[in-house]
């Protein structure tokens, strides 16, 4: 896998995320297994900013897994959903901020937004006689 969930973290810059919404605000901690110990990542929402560090506090939301699948998750190979529904991540905690955790990790690389399908799709229509 080209992206590990460990680089994506370390590499998520603290800016502004305006997909978060401005109201939401919490933590998680991420626990990822995988040979023999366990690495501990938390991330701070607030204000559209997430700031990650690397502590074993407790969080609001506590989601644990083998780091291959947050490695799936970071590359956009596997939905979050999938994951959970597949019981290959536990849960405990606020399920709101879960869907945050969606919106912070990458989609599908060949993902497009419903609305540039949308419009292709119009378009496609409008130049079909």
């Amino acid at each position: 896998m080209d992206t590990t969930a460990a680089r994506f973290l370390q590499d998520l810059d603290a800016s502004r995320r305006p997909d978060l919404a401005e109201t939401t605000a919490g933590t998680l901690r991420l626990d990822m297994r995988g040979e023999g110990c366990t690495d501990h990542w938390y991330l701070t929402i607030a204000d559209q900013h997430v700031q990650v560090t690397r502590s074993a506090d407790d969080a609001d939301l506590l989601v644990r897994a083998d780091r291959a699948v947050f490695d799936q998750l970071a590359s956009g190979q596997l939905h979050l959903a999938e994951a959970l529904l597949r019981n290959e991540l536990t849960v405990r905690g606020d399920m709101a901020l879960l869907l945050l955790l969606r919106r912070i990790f990458p989609g599908p690389a060949d993902a497009r937004h419903p609305r540039a399908l949308g419009r292709a799709a119009l378009a496609r229509q409008e130049g079909s006689p």
